[in-house]
This record gives C-alpha cells, sequence and structure tokens, in this order.
C-alpha cells in the first residue's frame, strides 16, 4: 500500500487541475485522469476506479510522474486551421535552394 500522504498529495493536485481545467473550459467536461502505469500501481490505483465524485483514474502511456485531465472537448480544434495557413502561406512562396558548404553568391569572392 502507498504512503497515505502520497495518496492525499496526488488527490489534492489531480482536484485542482480538473479545477483548472473546468475554469479555462467551461464547455468541456472533466471526466478522468489519466495516468501511467507504473504510478497508478504505486499508488494502490484501479483502472476505472473514481477517485473524485464524477473523476475515474486511468492508465496512460505517458511519463511517469506526470498525469493528464481526460475531458469531452477537443483543445485543438482552432490549432489545425492555423496550421494550414501557415503552410499553406509558406507553400505558395519560392526561394532559391543553396547547398550547404557553397558560396550563397558566385559571384561574390
Amino acid at each position: 500500500m502507498a504512503d497515505t500522504h502520497k495518496i492525499a498529495r496526488n488527490l489534492e493536485r489531480f482536484a485542482q487541475a480538473v479545477a483548472a481545467h473546468d475554469r479555462e473550459n467551461p464547455t468541456h467536461t472533466a471526466h478522468g485522469i489519466a495516468l501511467a502505469h507504473f504510478d497508478m500501481e504505486r499508488l494502490g490505483f484501479d483502472e476505472g476506479e473514481e477517485i473524485l465524485p464524477g473523476i475515474t483514474i486511468h492508465a496512460d502511456s505517458g511519463v511517469t510522474g506526470n498525469f493528464r485531465v481526460l475531458c469531452d472537448g477537443e483543445h485543438d480544434e482552432g490549432q489545425s486551421e492555423v496550421e494550414e495557413e501557415t503552410v499553406e502561406a509558406v507553400a505558395t512562396r519560392s526561394l532559391p535552394a543553396i547547398a550547404p558548404g557553397t558560396q550563397q553568391f558566385p559571384h561574390e569572392q
């Protein structure tokens, strides 16, 4: 069994993260915490266990020591549009290709 102080501290961090998520994303509903499998076992949590009211714990392939708030929303919905515009703007410009180790302007010496 894990140290109760460690479990309590993690539960407090989970609650803070869920509260911050809900405050910053009022249209999304948090439903879980994703935690590395190693951390789940170290803390004694089971997959699907309700750790806070309405919040369950889930195994994740993330890095040990980190966790993610799981929700029903898309956080990067505007990001793909911006990326497409950036790629399109770059693709319309023509730039000369210069090989490494060659002079940029052959007439200068």
